[in-house]
């Protein structure tokens, strides 16, 4: 239960910032991937400072670990936006949601964990209800145009965000085993906004007073998401974490409504329905287990 509410607080948090995002207009995707990384060092050192752990998080055995993860994770990011900025927010969306899958296979595959068909299908169903909530804006399939050549570009790119993003995923569960969160949380944000910063040469438009608030908050909430995400990962397995990624619709759903003045659909409400009833059948199905696994444990003698 632990893991689950700091994964469904980081997913809050990280729809605060994608609506921000979408609040600061067009910009380059360097540019938007640079002020998200940068700002995101101040929670960091605030959080971190307050619970006497700053200076212990520069240290690290695993430095080149730390710059694989931050690599994987900003072409992830780089990935995302491109991917956003060629395809409608609902597509983009729907692709995105593939990611929760990708980690319950990699997790499965790669960290040997145990995934059952229970869990494998609540992730299916969840992402059911992800599509049904789309279903009525997908126009991809609809339009006369057909799939043109950027909205195929944009398709790959998200889903190759998606595979890129549960990689990431693994490298930081396997680092959350030796590492401590603020190390790893503030070597990706300083790995990012190095990597980022290379792309000021290819043009940085001037940001208004807005555009420069907007960014800046979303970079914060990107910090503390990061926290929120890393933290989860010490207390249970990926592929128990990874379906309440579907969380975030329900939420840039009211986000959207209260924000941006969209209407939620019947669609939208159906689906909902299906993706919450997901994520509760997985806390369901892990306290049931849990009990028999706790008494299993009190028959074995200690060592």
């Amino acid at each position: 239960m632990t893991a689950i509410t700091l994964k469904v607080l980081s997913v809050m948090v990280f729809v605060a910032m994608s609506t921000l995002i979408k609040a600061s207009g067009e910009l380059p995707t360097g540019q938007i991937a640079f002020y998200r990384s940068l700002f995101a060092i101040l929670p960091i050192i605030v959080v971190f400072a307050w619970r006497r752990q700053l200076l212990q998080s520069f240290q690290t055995k695993h430095a080149f670990s730390h710059v694989a993860r931050g690599v994987v994770g900003v072409i992830g990011m780089w990935l995302s936006f491109y991917g956003l900025t060629r395809l409608p927010l609902p597509e983009a969306i729907t692709i995105n949601y593939a990611q929760p899958l990708i980690v319950v296979a990699l997790s499965a595959i790669f960290l040997g964990e145990l995934v059952r068909a229970y869990r494998w299908s609540a992730v299916g169903v969840g992402f059911v209800g992800v599509v049904i909530i789309s279903w009525p804006n997908l126009t991809l399939f609809s339009s006369p145009e057909g799939f043109g050549q950027k909205q195929a570009l944009g398709a790959v790119a998200l889903l190759c965000a998606a595979l890129v993003s549960g990689i990431a995923m693994l490298l930081v569960r396997r680092l959350v085993k030796t590492e401590s969160s603020a190390t790893i949380v503030l070597y990706f944000s300083v790995t990012a906004t190095v990597m980022s910063l290379v792309t000021l040469p290819f043009g940085w438009p001037s940001l208004t007073q807005g555009q420069l608030t907007c960014l800046v908050f979303a970079g914060i909430c990107g910090g503390l998401g990061q926290i929120f995400l890393t933290e989860s990962y010490r207390h249970a397995g990926m592929s128990v974490i990874a379906p309440f990624e579907y969380t975030s619709m329900i939420l840039a759903i009211i986000a959207g409504y209260f924000v941006f003045g969209d209407i939620p659909t019947a669609y939208t409400i159906v689906g909902g329905a299906i993706v919450v009833g997901a994520g509760l059948f997985i806390i369901w199905r892990e306290q049931h287990l849990g009990i028999p696994r706790g008494a299993a444990r009190k028959l074995i003698p200690p060592q």
